[in-house]
Formats: structure tokens, C-alpha cells, sequence
């Protein structure tokens, strides 16, 4: 298998990567009270060691006190959080490694019993106080990531947590600015998010923003149903600073659009004109939620992806569960030890290797 593609580096702005291949984002939840430990630190040093291209951390979060679902999921504030953090980067600059932190809202995704301290914040409760509130958290825990030594961030904006569910109509029904009948109305939420990490992290920080058509709730639903409502979405969020696309689907070779084979990644990069990471049981037989029925071999055929990357469709590959079982997934892939390479299933996901 001629995995090329996959090993060529990949430069924007600030960020300088040896190959395509991407950690993606995948909650842990073994954060003491929101601070990394060193186990912690450990997990993403190994995966730089092993060549991972570019690193995004599980979901942190910013200083909301509704931010969180579960107690143990990492704070991206205050000194204790903060100086984990900082340990969790150099770790990975040891290694040669680039990483980027996930900025996260969970919204009112959660039942009370997940994190009965703290109440839930819905996105038409809040009042226009608590969303520049938010706005400006996102900003302070970007602007942490820069002065941290971080390479890049990530703001997740997918999968039915606070962000996305801006976009929603129905999880959105505020008759303000921040509300609307249509989703670039109901966009502005996310815009003023990215623009004020813009200002924040100056202008040559890479800012990349993870996007869903679906959400967990309706893995069927579509935020946009034709090329021109995508542009409608993306083009403005483009303007308000994003410099890459992070498109999440559950399956990456599904197209996204009839009368054409690009898939999500493909077409935000056809009309936005920047880059995109394609995510979605990438080296899997299965999905996500398959794996709790036993699908989901990590040995599962790349061709397609790689056949999709070399005709540029997208930029870059972000593999979550195969790397989670394995850590040497790149190494094994870039030296075609196919045969070696660890299976992913559910068990995995309780162990932080």
C-alpha cells in the first residue's frame, strides 16, 4: 500500500507539520478536578513520539460554570489547570510533536445527575450578559493555549454541545441577534466566538473549527441540505477567522451532497477555499457506536482514503479510536505493519495508553 499521501508535510500559517495525520479529539475524563495529570501527560507525549503529525487534545474546557458534563474533563483555566497544561505541550515538543487544546461548552447536553453542582446553561436561557461572557472565555482560554506554547487550537463547534447548538432552530429559539429563522442568522454566535479568539491569539495563530452535520440526538439531521445553505454556514465563518475545518462525520466516504462523491471535508474545502481535516472510523471497519457491538478492526482497508487525499479533497486525516487502542498507529501505517497494528474495541475507550 503506497501511503505517501499520508507522510507529505503540511504548512499554514504558524503550523508546521511533518505528515497528515492528525489525533483527533476524544473525551477521557481523567483529569483530577479538571487538572492534568502526569498520566495524562504521559498519553500525548506517546503519540508525539510516534510521529502523530499534529495532536488535538480531548475536550477542554473554558471558564463557564455550566462548561462541563463530568468533573474529570480537563479545565483550560486557572493556574492549576493551566501549569498541567503546560506540561502536557512541553512534553509533546519533546518529541518533536504539535498539538493544539480543543476548546469546549458542553451546553445543555447533560443530565443534572452527570454534574449535579452546577446548573445547565441552554442556549435561550442565556441572557445577552452570559453569552459575551462565554464569547470572551473562549478568547481567554485561546489566548492561554498561544502563551502556553501551544501550536494551534481547536474550537469545537459540533455534535449538538453549546456552539452547535446555536445553529440549531430547534435547540435555538431566541428571537435576539443571536437567534433567527435561518442558520446564517443563528450563525452568530459561532462568528463572534472565532473573532474574538482572533483578536486574542493575533492573526498568524492557526484556529481550527470542528463541525458536524449531525449531532449525537439525530445522527440523520443536516444542518445544511444543499451546497449554497453550506456556504451560507461556512463562508462566514471563514471571514470571521477559521483557518481550517475539522468536518466530522460518522463515516468519512459517505458523500454529504447527491450528484457528487465529496464528502464533508471535500465540499467545505471547495467552497471555502481552506483547509480540511476528514474524520469518521478512518482506519475502522465500523463506527463508533458499532464498536460497542464488536465492529471496528483497527486493520481495516485505507485505500479510499488515500485514493480521496491524493486527488486533494481534503488536507488533512484525523484518526481517534484506532489511535486511542494503539499509539504507534502512524509508525505501523508509514512501514506497512498493517498485520501489528492493535484493535480498537469498547474497552479502550476506560484505558489511557
Amino acid at each position: 500500500m503506497q501511503t505517501n499521501s499520508l507522510f507529505t508535510p503540511f504548512s499554514y500559517k504558524n503550523l508546521q507539520l511533518d505528515n497528515r495525520i492528525v489525533m483527533a479529539p476524544m473525551t477521557r475524563a481523567q483529569s483530577d478536578n479538571g487538572v492534568p495529570t502526569q498520566a495524562i501527560v504521559d498519553y500525548y507525549a506517546r503519540r508525539a513520539e510516534a510521529e502523530v503529525g499534529l495532536i488535538l487534545s480531548e475536550g477542554t474546557v473554558i471558564n463557564r460554570p455550566a462548561s462541563k458534563s463530568v468533573q474529570n474533563v480537563p479545565d483550560f483555566f486557572g493556574e492549576q489547570a493551566l501549569q498541567g497544561w503546560k506540561q502536557v505541550i512541553d512534553g509533546v515538543h519533546k518529541y518533536g510533536g504539535k498539538m493544539g487544546p480543543q476548546l469546549w461548552h458542553v451546553g445543555d447536553t447533560r443530565s443534572s445527575e452527570d454534574y449535579p453542582t452546577v446548573a445547565m446553561e441552554s442556549v435561550s436561557g442565556m441572557s445577552l450578559a452570559d453569552i459575551e461572557d462565554t464569547i470572551q472565555q473562549f478568547a481567554k482560554s485561546a489566548k492561554s493555549a498561544k502563551d502556553l506554547g501551544f501550536d494551534c487550537l481547536e474550537i469545537h463547534g459540533a455534535h449538538g454541545y453549546l456552539i452547535d447548538q446555536f445553529f440549531w432552530e430547534g435547540t435555538n429559539t431566541r428571537t435576539d441577534l443571536y437567534g433567527g429563522k435561518t442558520l446564517a442568522e443563528r450563525n452568530r454566535f459561532a462568528i463572534d466566538v472565532v473573532k474574538a479568539i482572533r483578536a486574542a491569539v493575533g492573526e498568524d495563530f492557526t484556529i481550527i473549527l470542528r463541525l458536524s452535520q449531525w449531532k449525537q440526538q439525530d445522527y440523520k439531521a443536516r444542518l445544511a441540505t444543499t451546497p449554497k445553505e453550506m456556504e451560507e454556514w461556512l463562508l462566514p465563518l471563514k471571514e470571521a477567522g477559521v483557518d481550517i475545518f475539522h468536518c466530522s462525520q460518522r463515516r468519512f466516504w459517505e458523500p454529504e451532497f447527491e450528484g457528487s462523491d465529496l464528502n464533508f471535508a471535500g465540499w467545505a474545502k471547495k467552497i471555502t477555499g481552506q483547509p480540511t481535516i476528514t474524520v469518521g472510523s478512518v482506519g475502522l471497519a465500523g463506527d463508533f457506536m458499532g464498536s460497542f457491538a464488536g465492529e471496528g478492526s483497527a486493520k481495516a482497508d485505507i485505500t479510499e482514503l488515500l485514493h480521496r487525499l491524493d486527488r486533494q479533497d481534503f488536507d488533512l486525516v484525523a484518526v481517534g479510536r484506532a489511535l486511542l487502542a494503539d499509539p504507534l498507529w502512524v509508525k505501523k501505517i508509514k512501514e506497512n505493519r498493517l498485520d501489528e497494528i492493535a484493535d480498537f474495541s469498547a474497552s479502550s475507550l476506560g484505558i489511557l495508553y
